[in-house]
């Protein structure tokens, strides 16, 4: 994977790819270049792929930089290469199918990075059981007035809700402002289920705290508040993937954490702490591996006392 240049032609895993304007900068404040994004999403693909693979993938794209035009993409486009695979799903608003970009391999990765999407979204189920959700999972917006850590104090009264129903939970930053939660299932379980639970969870604890937590989406409610959304957990959304850098005004990273820095930064009152850009991400993952790797394979049976 070439650095530098302006175009050129790729083989990657055996499959051709032309990619343009490597020099072009994608984030200004930093001057990070598309060649040196794409290289970090060659570096981290091992640990990223098995989060991509088999899900419906949301393009958020920003062809010309975070500072340019912007916008989502759920449809594969129709220039995509003949080995890209695709999930369609039928779209009740538009009348037909979205044929969904499925990313299995490290050429299907690059090959939506060179159009622009900054942002890699992923479904929470697989595209052959679209009602079966992997994962139970929580997005934890800080309000006005409120930062990462005080989703931090929210993120462990989570873990240890699903402690006490002898459920593992596991973190990551969003990328962006907040943090993430999730519970892995990895069982027959519907979002039929899990929608209305993680709706209650988050409404029990809102209610506990009304002063700290929020679950009602209204912007007026928010300010010195942390909302949990829970309504992520539906077929029709999506989360950023682990790994997935984001368009801010540097490129941070969806990163996944171990529980013991989230205290740390709690304990140290450090914010920065639970902040990573690309090069810090890839350090993690030289040393501790893939710390998001028990939400694909970890088994476990969902109940919620009434």
């Amino acid at each position: 994977m070439p650095p530098t240049g302006t175009a050129g032609e790729l083989e990657v895993g055996g499959r051709r790819l032309r990619i343009r304007h490597l020099d072009r900068v994608l984030f200004p404040r930093t001057g990070t270049t598309k060649g040196e994004l794409l290289n970090y999403y060659v570096a981290v693909s091992g640990v990223m792929l098995p989060h991509l693979r088999e899900r419906l993938l949301h393009m958020h794209r920003y062809p010309e930089g975070v500072e340019g035009p912007r916008f989502w993409q759920k449809g594969c486009p129709e220039h995509r290469p003949d080995w890209m695979p695709t999930a369609p799903v039928w779209s009740r608003d538009k009348g037909e199918h979205i044929e969904y970009c499925v990313v299995n391999e490290l050429p299907a990765l690059l090959w939506a990075v060179n159009l622009g999407s900054l942002e890699l979204h992923t479904s929470l189920h697989l595209r052959t059981a679209m009602h079966q959700p992997t994962v139970i999972a929580f997005d934890l917006d800080p309000g006005p007035g409120t930062n990462i850590l005080h989703c931090a104090e929210v993120a462990v009264r989570i873990r240890d809700l699903f402690a006490r129903l002898r459920m593992s939970a596991y973190p990551k930053t969003s990328g962006s402002k907040g943090l993430q939660v999730y519970v892995p299932l990895n069982t027959d379980i519907s979002y039929g289920i899990t929608k209305p639970a993680s709706r209650r969870i988050a409404r029990t604890l809102e209610e506990q705290t009304p002063e700290a937590v929020v679950s009602r989406m209204a912007r007026s409610l928010r300010g010195g508040r942390v909302l949990i959304d829970w309504s992520q957990n539906t077929e029709h959304k999506s989360m950023v993937c682990a790994y997935s850098v984001r368009a801010r005004e540097r490129p941070t990273v969806s990163t996944p954490l171990r529980w013991t820095e989230i205290e740390a930064a709690l304990g140290a009152g450090d914010p920065d702490a639970l902040r990573f850009e690309m090069g810090d991400v890839l350090a993690r993952v030289g040393e501790h591996g893939d710390l998001f790797g028990a939400v694909l394979s970890e088994r476990q049976s969902f109940h919620l006392a009434a």
